[in-house]
């Protein structure tokens, strides 16, 4: 028996683009529809984008979820993805209107698990946020993901978002309207505090009235803020998880290009591949290099 979130059970589509709008500086979200990715993804999980009818870049790009685009009705029929330009793909992707059409396929990875926590506490540096609109969204009720996901309890929940400057800062706007508590650090202090995103985590967690073990940390963006991430959560004995961005080529766990060392229960540790056995990980288990 295969893993619901195994790629062969993915479905793989030709969508239309919908909405290709720019959120901040080099950062955008496309939209589609497609109910039966739609129906199924949940946060943190990720799919495959393609160019429809091209061959360069020849292998589709790994996205994380943003949210789900539901009817009138409720019932989820398109997806959101928001975007960095950074490459050939993306900056291809970003000149796409309403119409162009994209080869999709997932969802895809494991997804953060809907653990109770009074106080979820989300991580985020550079483009780091994206997995988090719909897990901030199901822990405030918002929203239901999946055909078959228990939501959580209501939390409150807190968004630390870093970023070099306040023109990288995407879907700020977003958060703050599901009521979250969005607390931003820049590294030129441009917006909210100067310095690392986490300082202002050890901030939220002095200020957080939260028992430990009701508090829960997820955390994603680059390798080192996560490593940092994973200490901060380590001294102050809160479960964090991870949503680890490894540079992946097939997104399938055929091609064995994005595995990380992770540690099992015994505290060796072994290669797992973050497009299948992730991109979430419990952050204790990660051997960070």
């Amino acid at each position: 028996m295969h893993e619901a979130h195994f790629a062969d059970s993915a479905c793989h589509r030709t969508v239309a683009v919908t909405e290709n709008v720019r959120l901040a500086r080099d950062t955008y979200r496309v939209r589609f529809e497609c109910p039966e990715l739609a129906e199924r993804v949940v946060p943190g999980q990720f799919l495959m984008l393609k160019l429809h009818g091209a061959n360069d870049p020849l292998l589709g790009r790994p996205l994380a979820l943003y949210d789900t685009v539901v009817d009138g009705s409720g019932r989820p029929i398109g997806v959101d993805v928001v975007y960095l330009v950074v490459g050939k793909f993306t900056s291809r992707l970003a000149q796409l209107g309403p119409g162009a059409k994209l080869d999709v396929w997932g969802p895809l990875g494991n997804g953060f698990a809907p653990a109770t926590a009074e106080h979820l506490i989300m991580v985020a540096g550079g483009i780091g946020q994206t997995p988090f609109m719909a897990l901030a969204r199901e822990y405030t009720g918002g929203r239901r993901y999946g055909a078959s996901r228990t939501p959580p309890p209501r939390a409150h929940v807190t968004l630390c978002y870093g970023a070099r400057s306040q023109e990288y800062l995407a879907g700020v706007d977003d958060f703050r309207a599901l009521g979250i508590d969005v607390r931003l650090s820049t590294d030129d202090g441009s917006a909210g505090r100067r310095g690392f995103v986490t300082d202002v985590l050890r901030e939220t967690l002095g200020e957080s009235y939260v028992p430990k073990n009701q508090t829960k940390i997820v955390c994603c963006g680059p390798e080192k803020m996560m490593e940092a991430v994973a200490h901060v959560a380590h001294e102050h004995q809160i479960a964090c998880e991870v949503s680890l961005e490894t540079p992946m080529a097939c997104g399938i766990g055929i091609c064995f290009s994005c595995v990380v060392k992770v540690k099992d229960e015994s505290g060796e540790w072994d290669y797992r591949r973050t497009c299948v056995e992730g991109p979430v990980f419990a952050a204790e288990q990660i051997v960070w290099d």
